[in-house]
């Protein structure tokens, strides 16, 4: 699939027995720690996107996928810039604007603006096309996309946004995405849950695991923490099993992704 100059080659041999090749033992879990450096890299120009798994262009063996997580893009858009219409079918993409505003179009018949502060989910299923364009001229969008397979195929294609709770993102872990009638927020087809906090430096804040079958993957947007005992920057990320509570100490102000997610992969046929 080829969109703008852009090629999305997800044709990788998948391991369904093992989240992922680099597994080390840290207390009483199991971390693999992806360095923000240690990333794949693509600048188009009006793209300049970093690939926490292989995609595209950039193919590491080692780095395909975390459980049912496949993409983690960190991608800075220009102004008017973006992707024309392109398909998908049997994903699930959740984007989470960093910065600035990012218009929607798809063949469902959603023409959306999504802003910083809200999360959109959109469950491919049978199979939709659409675009995603920076909706400002004069200045960059900034955005998290993500991919995670399904636990059923050919569901029907469906799309949310809502924004999410700031004050709540600043005292918890605040679930912005679950499982079909499994809380609050976006709901998507897998047994998974996103969340979002903001932590202040020097302030712990555990995470419990939803379900036993999960680990856990955390990206850390801004700021600095420590899990457990291992210390992670802007834009590092670790994914962790084993362990049913996991301890995080800010220390520098922090913004977290953790997303909860199984780490068998579903046997989908």
């Amino acid at each position: 699939m080829q969109v703008a100059g852009v090629f999305f080659n997800l044709t990788l041999p998948l391991n369904p027995a093992a989240p992922s090749l680099f597994i080390y033992k840290l207390s009483d879990m199991s971390l693999i720690l992806h360095k923000a450096h240690s990333r794949g890299h693509a600048n188009h120009g009006w793209l300049n996107s970093h690939h926490s798994f292989s995609f595209a262009s950039y193919h590491n063996p080692e780095r395909v996928h975390f459980g049912v997580l496949r993409v983690l893009n960190d991608d800075w858009i220009a102004g008017g810039e973006g992707f024309g219409k392109h398909p998908h079918d049997n994903m699930e993409i959740i984007t989470i604007p960093l910065t600035g505003a990012l218009e929607h179009q798809d063949s469902m018949g959603n023409k959306e603006v999504l802003h910083a502060g809200e999360v959109q989910a959109m469950s491919a299923g049978t199979g939709i096309h659409h675009s995603e364009y920076n909706a400002k001229a004069d200045e960059p969008c900034t955005l998290l996309q993500i991919w995670i397979f399904p636990e059923k195929r050919n569901v029907t294609p469906q799309y949310a946004q809502k924004y999410y709770d700031v004050e709540a993102v600043q005292r918890e872990w605040h679930a912005v995405v679950n499982p079909v009638g499994k809380g609050e927020g976006l709901e998507i087809h897998q047994q998974a849950w996103f969340s979002l906090s903001r932590i202040p430096a020097g302030t712990k804040r555990d995470y419990d695991v939803k379900r036993a079958e999960n680990g856990v993957y955390f990206f850390v947007i801004e700021g600095a923490i420590k899990l457990d005992d291992q210390p992670l920057e802007a834009r590092d990320a670790a994914g962790v099993m084993g362990s049913s509570r996991y301890a995080i100490e800010a220390n520098e102000d922090a913004f977290v992704l953790a997303m909860d997610i199984p780490l068998q992969l579903p046997q989908m046929g």
